[in-house]
């Protein structure tokens, strides 16, 4: 397990479905379906409280205010900046917990000693892509929704990232890909962070254990001939991560040097001192 060191960010506690936080100040209480324990803390009167997302029980679900929420705000992370705007399906725009992922991957690249071209898949929001951009890299950022690729570009430019660092395509990431390997445009790094269940333009059914093998197997051809890591993040509850690691040895590290590392990444809570998880990562380093 791996756990973000957050300064701008604190999980307040957790118990009976819900995760109380600190976003910068903005007290927000969630569902999480994996808080399945009890807790002794009053979340839903926890002094300061701004708003708790409630579910429907015919789908999705609203925010509740209970004190006063700006519309959005910025919180950070060592020299990032990302942009909060709490979204109509529980979300906020950025997942903090993979701020354990942006600091080995910035890691990585600066000790390249190289110039380092990565492609960040189903990128959303860009917290991996802005992280890659300060370090040095260039990067191309792809994400099917327009709104996400939007939002990436805000928080670059909030994290001080000038032009030509990053390329925005908003796209398909497979069909992406496949014209990628027909330009013959190659890279050093991917990073991928698919979802778990999801359907296409024309209806095609998107499930993560069936597509991801093939997805990896398809985007080792644009890697070029000296790749510096392949990381790929997961939150579909069951895919271990020792499956993500068996498909990184399988497609990426056959052939190469270099090691697989995976792991479950979290958040260690404020109250309770136990390790909330928040999904998985398994990462190829050519090292």
């Amino acid at each position: 397990m791996r756990t973000a060191d957050w300064q701008n960010y604190t999980v307040i506690a957790t118990g009976d479905g819900y995760k109380l936080e600190n976003w910068g100040g903005v007290i927000l209480l969630r569902p999480d379906p994996q808080v399945i324990w009890k807790t002794d803390v009053n979340m839903d009167g926890y002094k300061g409280l701004s708003a708790k997302y409630v579910r429907s029980e015919t789908g999705g679900g609203k925010w509740l205010l209970k004190g006063k929420m700006p519309d959005e705000w910025t919180v950070s992370y060592k020299d990032l900046k990302f942009k909060i705007k709490p979204m109509g399906f529980k979300h906020t725009g950025l997942f903090p917990e993979q701020a354990v992922n942006w600091d080995l991957m910035s890691e990585l690249i600066k000790g390249a000693n190289r110039e380092i071209n990565v492609l960040n898949l189903f990128a959303y929001t860009g917290g991996a892509t802005v992280a890659c951009a300060k370090a040095g890299a260039k990067v191309c950022h792809v994400d099917a929704a327009k709104g996400m690729v939007e939002r990436a570009g805000e928080n670059a430019r909030l994290s001080g990232i000038g032009q030509g660092y990053i390329r925005y395509i908003i796209d398909d990431c497979k069909k992406f890909v496949e014209r990628e390997i027909r330009r013959g445009r190659k890279y050093d790094a991917i990073i991928m962070d698919p979802p778990s269940y999801g359907r296409g333009p024309n209806g095609e059914m998107w499930k993560l254990e069936n597509e991801l093998f093939p997805l990896v197997e398809l985007c080792e051809k644009v890697l070029s001939d000296n790749p510096l890591f392949f990381l790929i993040n997961s939150y579909t509850t069951g895919l271990q991560p020792q499956v993500i690691k068996n498909i990184l040895e399988i497609l990426i590290g056959k052939g190469r040097n270099g090691h697989v590392e995976a792991y479950e990444v979290g958040l260690k809570t404020q109250e309770e001192g136990v390790i909330l998880p928040c999904g998985n990562s398994g990462i190829w380093i050519n090292r």
